[in-house]
Formats: structure tokens, sequence, C-alpha cells
């Protein structure tokens, strides 16, 4: 096949994924518009908004290459994944169960993807679909059985840390009672919540930043205690705030504080794992 006749085959592949897409926008509407409703009344979520804008900008840095790409060949495997997706989305919609209603939108996505333009383009980008698994808010059931063992674990850790630099702390659940001071762990202290935003964060920067697979999951993975490391310096540092200075200044000012330092601290940790894994370089000779 010649140069004309492969860019030819390509526009053709990139209208009909046009139309697919409009298609599929058009099925998922009340999909789409209730992950956005649910990106802008939860706080949890959103970081929503961003993650389909980030996905698009990789995507189109890679344009070029990506055209040169295109053979449409992946009919078995594409097709496969658009059937199963179309499958989920009509089994979840009539159970009304919504994560796995949203998982299939990527799914289907991946599949016309695959289907319409082929192997090559759809390993080329495998990244940037998975990525937008961030946008989708966790269940429920889920959310709430995380949060609780995370937040007697943040108290546990953080009594225990008062108590080795010389404070008087007790905990009973996850109140930390202090000298004249009682400090609450609650649900939105628990570090699910800037976990569920660091994993984003994380899996775009060892992308980034890093070479080879391995690398990248492994600083993906080193995210999880990061993020709960962080968590534990945010109370312990509003607790001692509290018991040195003031209950109200820790109740307030000291509390939205603590709530950026999460991120900067997690973000400065990741950072420092991050180039102590780059600068161990493979063999000679061996994959990168």
């Amino acid at each position: 096949m010649t140069q004309a006749e492969n860019s030819n085959s390509g526009n053709k592949s990139l209208v009909g994924l046009a139309i697919a897409l409009g298609l599929i926008i058009l099925i998922y509407w009340p999909v789409l518009t209730g992950l956005v409703t649910e990106w802008y009344n939860d706080d949890n979520y959103s970081h929503g908004f961003l993650i389909p804008l980030v996905s698009g900008f990789f995507i189109w840095k890679k344009r070029a290459e990506l055209k040169q790409m295109i053979e449409p060949t992946g009919a078995t495997i594409g097709l496969t994944l658009i059937i199963g997706g179309m499958a989920v989305f009509v089994m979840a919609n009539a159970a009304a169960e919504y994560f796995t209603l949203r998982l299939s939108l990527i799914a289907t996505l991946y599949g016309l993807i695959w289907y319409l333009l082929g192997r090559r383009v759809a390993l080329a980008i495998w990244f940037e679909i998975f990525f937008l698994l961030f946008m989708i808010p966790l269940p429920y059931v889920i959310y709430y059985a995380a949060t609780f063992p995370m937040q007697l674990f943040a108290t546990k850790v953080t009594v225990k840390i008062l108590n080795i630099i010389g404070m008087s702390a007790v905990r009973q659940g996850n109140i930390i009672h202090l000298p004249g001071y009682s400090l609450e762990v609650a649900e939105a202290c628990s570090g699910l919540r800037s976990l569920i935003s660091l994993l984003a964060l994380g899996a775009l920067y060892a992308r980034m930043t890093q070479t080879g697979l391995p690398r990248q999951l492994l600083l993906f993975a080193s995210t999880v205690p990061i993020a709960i490391a962080a968590n534990i310096f945010r109370i312990l540092f509003t607790a001692v705030g509290a018991y040195t200075i003031s209950r109200d200044l820790a109740e307030d000012f000291l509390h939205e504080l603590s709530g950026m330092m999460v991120f900067i601290v997690s973000f400065i940790m990741l950072f420092i794992w991050g180039a102590i894994i780059k600068v161990r370089k493979p063999k000679e000779g061996s994959p990168a």
C-alpha cells in the first residue's frame, strides 16, 4: 500500500472514529452528565474535571506519531471490547450500578479505538485511556469501608508519635485526647480524600519521569504509603499546634493550612523517591 493510500485509509478511520464517538456520547449522555454533577458536588472528585483534559492533551501531543500507526486490523479484540462494554452498559443500567456503568464507557471507548485505528494505536495510548479511570468516583460502599480503618490507623500512629516526642496523648477510637483539648480525626481527615487525588498525580508523575513500566509501577504504588504518611503528618501538625499554641488556631488556620500541606509534603516525597528510582540506571544491554 502506498503512502497516499495509507494516509487516505487513516483519514477514513479517523472519520469513522469521530462518528462512533458522537454515537457513544449520545448513548452515554446521562452517564457523562452524572459524572460532571458528582465532580462539581463532591470535593473528593473535583479533580475529575482535569482527567479527560490531561488524557486528551497527551494524545494530542502524539497525534503525528499516532496517525502513522493507524492500521485497522484490531477487529477481534476491538469488537470484543465494544460488545463487552455495551453488554455491561445494559446490565449496569438495568441494575442502576453507576460505578460499573461508568467503567463500561472506558471499555467501549478503548474497544472503538482498537477496532477502528488498530492494535498499534491502541497500545500506544493505553496510559491515556487507563488514566481516565481516575475520573470515576469509587462506589460509596468501598469508600466508607476504607475510611474508618484509615481513620483508626492515622489516629494510632499519631498518638504514638506524640507520646514519643513527650506529649501526653491518649487515643479513644478516632479521637485524640490532649491536655485540655480533644482532636477528632474525622472522615475527611482519614486520608482517603487526598489519596484519590494523589493516585492520579502519582500515575501522571510516574509516566512523565520514569523509563520502563516496572519503575513507573513502583513509583505509582509508592503513592499510597506516601499519601498515608503525609496525612499522619497533617494530623500531627494540627495536634502539636493545638497543644502548644491554641486550640482555636488549630481548628481554623492550622486545619486549613495542614490540608494544603498534605499535597505539598506528598509531592516532595514523591519527587525525592522518583529521583532515587531514576538514578538507578539499568545495566547495559537490559531494557530500560
